[in-house]
């Protein structure tokens, strides 16, 4: 069984170690010299993703392939350099898996959102994003592949945790009344993406997040108190001199549900909410 994984980055790199426990080979693109070396002593294959020959070599009898770089303005990258090389392969792997973000939802105001709520993308990332889910479900259905998207909200597990901010000084506690975010544990995407892998659905859409969407002011109170340092002061979210990104990521607030893939993959995440998550991270770092 092989993988192939366009953008091998933090979540793209879980996925691979996991499905290599299970016997796979792996191969993966590389940006550089340096980035190729350091996937081979992972004993991951670097590709070259922008050598049509190379990636039509890699994807020769690929049994699935996951796409985690996000688009630009001219669309998803991993889009453009795959789908040519599955064609000159003649191959047709039983698993696309494509990661994508709940900020295609834009702001709710709070209220639950789902895979069927409307898509209203208030940035211009989470539009790129709502583009590149309706290429991915238009190739998908061209050419009979089994497409899946899972919807990805704040990621968060070892060396990316708000114990990780805490630790460094840049722990912050910025309030904004009535905002919550939903989050993810790095291994519940791993084993959301595994469920799909083992129950391939064409054309699916899962949000993979935790239970309980809770204010952000909440989660850096839990892990202070966790590694028994003081809670940052209250950052009124009004007062501050937030850079644009961040201005944007608090203009969105809803609650996503999970129970779409809890019903149709089964799938429950490991660490339901932030205190069971930040717990384990804190624990493994002992």
């Amino acid at each position: 069984m092989r993988l192939f994984v366009f953008g091998l980055g933090y979540v793209g790199q879980a996925f691979a170690e996991a499905v290599m426990a299970r016997g796979w080979s792996v191969a993966a693109t590389a940006r550089d010299a340096e980035r190729a070396s350091e996937l081979r002593a992972l004993g991951i294959e670097p590709v070259d993703g922008d050598d049509r020959t190379a990636m039509t070599v890699a994807l020769t009898s690929v049994n699935a392939v996951l796409v985690t770089a996000p688009p630009t303005a001219e669309g998803c990258p991993g889009l453009e350099a795959t789908i040519p090389a599955l064609a000159a392969a003649e191959a047709f792997p039983d698993w696309i898996g494509y990661l994508s973000t709940t900020g295609v939802y834009g702001d709710f105001e709070g209220r639950w959102v789902f895979e069927s709520s409307p898509l209203k993308a208030q940035s211009v990332e989470g539009a790129r994003r709502v583009g590149a889910e309706r290429d991915w479900r238009q190739v998908g259905r061209g050419m009979g592949l089994t497409v899946t998207t899972f919807r990805l909200p704040g990621i968060y597990g070892p060396g990316r945790s708000a114990l990780d901010r805490l630790r460094a000084g840049e722990g912050r506690r910025i309030v904004k009344p009535g905002q919550v975010f939903s989050r993810i544990h790095l291994e519940d995407i791993v084993s959301g993406l595994l469920a799909s892998l083992d129950k391939p659905r064409a054309g699916g859409v899962y949000n993979l997040v935790d239970d309980e969407p809770a204010p952000p002011q909440d989660v850096m109170e839990h892990a202070a108190s966790l590694l028994g340092v003081p809670v940052p002061p209250d950052l009124p979210f009004n007062e501050l001199g937030l850079s644009p990104a961040t201005r944007r990521f608090y203009a969105e607030n809803k609650r996503v549900s999970n129970a779409l893939a809890k019903a149709e993959l089964g799938w429950r995440p490991k660490y339901p909410t932030y205190r069971e998550g930040l717990a384990a991270i804190l624990a493994a770092g002992r």
